[in-house]
Order: C-alpha cells, then structure tokens, then sequence
C-alpha cells in the first residue's frame, strides 16, 4: 500500500546526488533535487557542446555537469544514483555505485517517495499509452484532480507533490522505470499483457517478465493488481500478487472481473453489472477493446461509478500515434500507429482492420523475431513497404513466409508516397512499424508527425 505522506522521504538536502542521463527525466530529477537542496552533478556520454544550450542553463541553475563520459563513484563521492530509464544498468557509475551499497533508483521511484495522491499504474508491451489516457479521463471525468504522467511523456517528478490524498496520479510506467524501482507500490497495478520486447536491454524474457511484475512486488492486501486473463503470463502473475488480483478478459466470462458477455463489458464481483455495449466504444481493434476493460477494472478497484465508466468509454477517441486516423485521400484511409514499436503491436494494428492494407514498416530491431509479424502481413497486407535500420528483416521474414508484394523506401516521404499510388479506393494505408523509431527520429511521436504532414501533403494535392 502507498505509504502516508512522509514515510519514505529521503532527507536529500545538502546530499550529493549523481544524476545519470540528461533526458527529460534526468532534467526532471535535477529540478526536483533543487528544490530538496541536494548538491548535484548530471552526467551524460554527450559533450557540452552538444548539449548547448541546456548545458548552460543547468550551470546557472547550480548543477555540476560530469559530460562527455562518466565520473568516478566512490563512497565520498555520492549519496545516491538517480538513473534516467534510457540509461543501460550496466554503464560504470551504476556498477561501481552497487558495488559499494551506494543506492541506485530511478525517477519513478524517486517521485514515489514523495507522492501524497494514491496511484494507479499501468505497465505492458503493448496498449500503455491508450490506456493511460483512458483510465486518466475517466477519473477526469469522475470529477476527481488528476495527473497522468510517467512514461506518457511528463515525467512524474515534474507534478507529484501538486497532488494531494484526493487527489489521483495515474501513471505509465515501463519496464525500464521499474527496473530501479525498491518501494513503489501503486494503488492499483494494472498489467496488460507480456510479449517480447526489449530483450537487447533486459537479456532475456526472463528478466523482462521480472521487470514488469516489480509493478505490484511491494503492494500489500488493500491494494489491487489488474490483470489480463487471456494473456498467460499475466495470468500466471497472479500466483505472485501480494495484492488482491482483478481480471480482465475478452475471451472468457469470469466468476470474479471484467468480461465481455452478448456484446457488452460486464463486472462481475458482488453480483454482475453491466457497464456498456461493446460497439460504443470508438477506439477500434480487439486490443483496444482489452484496453477497455482494463481501465474498467481500475475504475471499479477506485470506486468510479458504472456510469461513469461508461460515459467515458463512450466519448474516449484514442490517443495520437496509435491506430491515429489522419485523413481519408481518394477513397483510402491513412492511419498513423508510430506507437507500434514492435511486432505484437503491429499485429494487433493490422487485425483492426478489415480493409486491404499497404504497410509501412521499418526501423531500429529491439531483439524482436519477425515471423509472427511476416505471417500476419502475409494474411492482411496488400502491398509492404519497408524502409529503416532493420526494415531489410521484415522483407526477409516476409518473403520466407511467401509474401512477395514489397517495395523499399528510403525515407518516409517516399515511402508516403509509394503507398499513395499503390492503394486503391477502400484501403487502408498503415503506419505500424515494428521497429523503434531510433535510427532515424528521436522519438516515435517525430516520426508519426513527419508521416502525417506528409499525408496531408498529399490531401493538398489530392
């Protein structure tokens, strides 16, 4: 259970704290800490000048900056380690601080132990962001003063200590911020699904599975842990919840949790309640759907109303960058799913649609194996057309499974372009990559925002 006000601050003035990565979130930490009076020293593999002109403004503000490579940790020189979730564990400072029992957490961890506001948290490969949004809305809606925050893009130091007990904190979390997590505890925990993903920073499935299930390690038995069903390592996380377990499930009526029965989300706990039918929600694809019933279960585990719930899931649009509609062109629909960074997400996008699909995928391989991925295009996909780092992959998984219709782009404005004049009226251009964005964006919302200028580019013309 989230611990009362106060129970786990750190007395961090006048503490020297090594801040590792100078991201958003490293920036967020270093902002934090100076309002706690910590002495501070930032470090980064980028140069000063490559870091101009934040460099100087984090030199105004007092912060020491150790860049262009690591500073020595000894036992004089550091308190604590906060390490920003792009920074691999294995870099020096974080060895040699857990050699010597130095603490090493996390900006997530860190803003826990601030946060007066219980928390709802939601982790999983795929559907984070929609359903952060969604269960963020809905306490919105419910009337409730609420962040959503994390990995969604603010990081939660930036906002925490504006929130009070009546308040709500609802954040995404990944497996890389909970990786150096030691006492957070939200809550409700909400795990929507475990499929490969970032197996070249976690090693292995394994040690992927136990970053994920640190979400609920440290709740306690008045605190909820929403699980999907019908994925089955997440069911099987059940076994090792401290917590009370809530399943959610689009393929199977439960005894206790939230199902689909003769087209409508159910709740099944103290007696069934019915919360809407399945075809008023608007986000589209199965995947959203156990989206859906995810944030019902939060919802219900937080005492909103059915009404509530239901008001929401009827009015909630989606979030950008996942299955975004962006502009129907000549009788073709063109959709942006930068979000789809690896492959079940970008399987779970072509089973959205019914329509003949042009693909657009490509980009920076995170480990992943792309047979499941080809067989889908195999099945869905009209025409495919790769570009990026590891687009060459997909082609190959692709023709091993004896699909053959592909081109090659080699940036996104020609690969718009081709799918431009490969559909035909009644199809679908997609956007779902498979891949991260990191070979040639900084960020998948910089590459879904290039692939929708250049869409509506298109529209100009049209």
């Amino acid at each position: 259970m989230q611990g009362e006000e106060g129970t786990f601050k750190v007395k961090l003035a006048g503490k020297s704290v090594l801040v590792v990565g100078a991201g958003k979130s490293g920036q967020a930490v270093c902002e934090f800490l100076s309002q706690k009076q910590a002495r501070i020293t930032l470090t980064d593999t980028k140069t000063e000048e490559q870091m101009q002109p934040l460099a100087e403004q984090l030199k105004a503000a007092g912060i020491r900056l150790a860049l262009g490579d690591y500073p020595q940790v000894t036992r004089d020189s550091f308190d604590l380690l906060v390490v920003s979730p792009g920074v691999p564990l294995t870099v020096p400072p974080v060895v040699q601080a857990k050699a010597m029992d130095i603490p090493v957490i996390g900006e997530l961890e860190l803003a826990y132990r601030f946060a007066r506001a219980p928390i709802v948290a939601i982790t999983g490969t795929n559907g984070k962001t929609t359903t952060t949004s969604l269960i963020g809305q809905m306490f919105r809606d419910a009337g409730y003063h609420t962040l959503v925050a994390g990995n969604i893009g603010l990081p939660l130091a930036s906002e925490v200590e504006n929130y009070s007990r009546q308040d709500i904190i609802v954040a995404e979390v990944s497996s890389f911020q909970l990786e150096t997590t030691q006492s957070f505890a939200p809550r409700v925990a909400v795990v929507l699904n475990v499929t490969p993903d970032h197996l070249d920073r976690h090693g292995s499935m394994a040690e992927y599975i136990r970053a994920k299930s640190l979400i609920f390690a440290h709740q306690d038995q008045e605190d909820w842990a929403v699980l999907n069903y019908d994925d089955p390592v997440t069911r099987e996380m059940a076994a090792d919840c401290p917590s009370q377990v809530l399943f959610f499930s689009r393929q199977h009526i439960l005894e206790k949790g939230i199902y689909v029965q003769d087209g409508k989300i159910m709740v099944a706990d103290q007696g069934v309640t019915e919360i809407t039918p399945v075809n008023t929600l608007r986000i589209p694809g199965a995947h959203n759907l156990e989206n859906a019933l995810a944030a019902v279960a939060a919802g219900y585990a937080m005492g909103i109303a059915a009404t509530d719930l239901a008001r929401t899931l009827e009015s909630f649009a989606g979030v950008a960058h996942r299955l975004e509609y962006v502009a129907t062109i000549d009788g073709v629909k063109y959709i942006n799913d930068s979000k789809g960074t690896n492959p079940d997400a970008a399987i779970k996008a072509l089973d959205a649609y019914n329509e003949p699909i042009i693909l657009i995928a490509g980009g920076k391989n995170k480990g992943s194996d792309f047979t499941q991925f080809a067989r889908k295009i195999k099945e869905k996909v009209r025409v495919l057309i790769v570009l990026g780092l590891h687009g060459y992959q997909i082609e190959a998984a692709a023709r091993d499974q004896g699909f053959t219709n592909i081109l090659q782009a080699q940036d996104y404005p020609q690969a718009v372009r081709l799918a431009h004049q490969q559909a035909r009226p009644g199809e679908v251009v997609l956007l779902s990559p498979a891949c991260a964005s990191w070979d040639m964006f900084n960020n998948f919302e910089e590459r879904g925002e290039l692939f929708k200028q250049e869409v509506l580019k298109l529209k100009g013309r049209a």
